[in-house]
């Protein structure tokens, strides 16, 4: 019972950090990712789908995305959905390959990058606080109800602090992480 309640703290601290890693990908740091196409969705006889499954992404240099769809007649909705999107780029393409050259970046926009990465990192331990808040909670409630000891409840409140320190220390790594590579020249 104590456990259940550790171990879905736990798992929800882990998709947030997921979640928190996923949204860092779509920051771009003046260098090509294909990942960065991963949420631009195309119309594809009517249904949306994701770029990378209408046709090959390739990086063939540090600042450049090439996309080669499957069908030629898809490079119009292709463009047309890149576009649309919040990336900010303008896709050419020669009739059979879409190219998506990625402006480098000045120190104002990496410092502006750098203040979004941190404000999501703040909001995501904003989050696993608010999980660990729960679970004790959840841990105060079955002592209240007799189904578990003082002592239980002490050593369950100081694990789930463990957890919650290693969830905070995670999230600090990726924001790290992602801060050196926008930084980089």
């Amino acid at each position: 019972m104590l456990q259940d309640v550790l171990d879905t703290a736990k798992e929800k601290m882990k998709k947030s950090c997921a979640v928190y890693e996923q949204n860092l990908m779509g920051l771009r740091a003046g260098r090509a990712n294909p990942q960065l196409l991963d949420r631009i969705l195309v119309d594809y006889y009517g249904t949306p789908t994701p770029i990378n499954q209408i046709g090959n992404i390739s990086s063939p240099e540090p600042r450049l995305l090439v996309i080669a769809p499957w069908e030629a007649k898809m490079i119009p909705q292709v463009e047309k959905a890149i576009q649309k999107s919040d990336l900010g780029l303008n896709p050419s393409n020669d009739g059979k390959i879409i190219r998506l050259v990625f402006p480098e970046l000045n120190e104002e926009r990496r410092k502006e990058l750098t203040k979004v990465a941190s404000k999501g990192a703040e909001e995501t331990k904003v989050a696993i606080r608010s999980i660990r808040r729960d679970a004790i909670e959840q841990i105060k409630k079955l002592k209240k109800n007799s189904e578990i000891t003082e002592d239980d409840q002490r050593d369950a409140e100081e694990d789930m602090q463990k957890i919650t320190d290693k969830a905070i220390k995670d999230v600090d790594e990726i924001y790290t992480k992602k801060e050196k590579e926008i930084m980089e020249v």
